[in-house]
């Protein structure tokens, strides 16, 4: 392995995956994209990635669905998730925070002040380990 930290991009938008996929690229980590909630848990129980940037909206499993299933998962549950959403209501922010969200970003987003959050859960994580 390289060394890069890898982040799985769970978006069904190909321009907002692809716009992410680049500034994570730029900023040194490997990046790995699933456009519907039946890949993105796929490709996280089979090769868990370092942190997922999650949108609530996904076709065939939502977004809070993989978050539930992923923090019932024994080795999974400590897996960082940042919520990438258009999704701003409180009630949606509640209940990702219910499930175990790490953190909750709403769309737009700044594309330095996202890389900011992923290198700081990052850290945090590996300061907890």
């Amino acid at each position: 392995m390289d060394g890069k930290k890898t982040v799985l991009v769970a978006d069904d938008e190909v321009a907002v995956s692809k716009l992410i996929c680049y500034v994570l690229e730029n900023a040194g980590f490997n990046v790995k994209i699933a456009q519907d909630g039946g890949d993105a848990l796929d490709q996280i129980i089979k090769e868990t990635p370092d942190l997922v940037l999650l949108d609530l909206m996904l076709p065939t499993i939502s977004g809070f669905e993989i978050l539930s299933k992923i923090r019932e998962n024994e080795k999974l549950k400590s897996l960082p998730i940042i919520v990438l959403t258009c999704r701003g209501q409180e009630e949606d922010k509640q209940k990702a925070t219910h499930l175990g969200v790490t953190e909750y970003l709403t769309k737009p987003f700044s594309p330095s002040g996202l890389i900011n959050i992923i290198r700081n859960v990052m850290v945090n994580r590996h300061y907890h380990e």
